[in-house]
């Protein structure tokens, strides 16, 4: 791994962390007003996917999947489907449940279910560095999620079963991303953009099937608050497949930097979400071991060249 290829890693997977540790504040105002986890993941799908089409169409024209192939195209598709539209529904059912700053721990175990998905479907190698790197990242979110914070009103450990399946669900999408961009023919935008759509068509189901009544909030403002999320999402999701795109990106790294999302949703939530969450001391506690152990991922392996 040379010193800039390692550099371009590092920066495209914290842009995520940084904005992924903003957006569940705006989403828990949205739920606040009445907004539900299907609206919200509907509107920023939508957004996403209407940004990510008209950049294409602005490059490429109507022809910007073309020459793409049908199997790598599937493949995000169905990472979208599954890693997308019923990991982020987990995520707005947790946010609404337990709050942003402890749903946002607990979906950042991804990196845990990363690596092991990496090493046994990719075969990517995990190192001494890495692993412990995981280990102390995963005590943090441990502590982060114990702590007695989060919802003012209350939450049942249970109701950490949906951000927990959200990082699985997440993980699992990223290595079928990793695989796709690794094996070539597909270019970021055009994978990011089939990821959104795979996740729109299981909403377009599910409405279908279930009828639309989830989908709408009496209070419009919870819209606005979703749409920005989306839009800043979508930014996110640029900066993450560009990081797995890389010859350098393994997918534990690339998670570990983007899972620090908690270090910013401490700070977040406790200057703009005082009246509906608490930041307690082991928040903040758990928050550092996060930091710590993301920088035990990122610096191990260049220390060791």
């Amino acid at each position: 791994m040379t010193v800039d290829s390692a550099m371009l890693v590092y920066l495209f997977a914290l842009v995520p962390a940084v904005i992924w540790g903003f957006t569940p504040v705006l989403d828990k105002r949205g739920m606040s007003l009445g907004g539900t986890a299907l609206q919200a993941s509907l509107v920023v799908v939508v957004v996403d996917l209407t940004l990510f089409v008209a950049a294409l169409l602005a490059l490429d024209g109507l022809d910007f999947l073309a020459g793409l192939d049908l199997s790598i195209a599937a493949l995000f598709l169905f990472a979208g489907a599954t890693g997308t539209a019923l990991g982020r529904l987990s995520i707005f059912v947790g946010v609404d449940r337990v709050g942003a700053s402890i749903n946002s721990a607990v979906v950042s175990t991804r990196p845990l279910f990363a690596t092991a998905f990496a090493f046994g479907l990719l075969g990517e190698p995990i190192s001494a560095d890495i692993g412990v790197g995981i280990v102390v990242l995963v005590v943090g979110l441990a502590i982060l999620s114990l702590a007695k914070g989060g919802d003012i009103t209350g939450w049942q450990p249970r109701d950490l079963l949906y951000p927990l399946g959200s990082a699985v669900l997440f993980a699992f999408g990223n290595v079928l991303r990793r695989f796709g961009l690794e094996t070539g023919g597909a270019e970021v935008l055009q994978a990011v953009a089939l990821n959104e759509a795979g996740a729109l068509f299981v909403f377009l189901g599910y409405a279908a099937v279930r009828g639309t009544a989830g989908f709408h909030s009496a209070d419009r403002r919870s819209y606005g608050y979703f749409a920005i999320s989306g839009a800043l999402t979508g930014i996110a999701l640029l900066s993450l497949f560009s990081a797995l795109a890389l010859p350098s990106g393994q997918v534990a790294i690339v998670e570990s930097l983007a899972s620090t999302a908690p270090l910013f949703t401490t700070v977040f939530v406790y200057f703009l979400l005082q009246d509906l969450e608490r930041v307690t001391r082991g928040i903040v506690v758990g928050a550092v071991l996060a930091v710590l152990g993301a920088a035990l991922v990122t610096l191990g392996p260049s220390l060791s060249l």
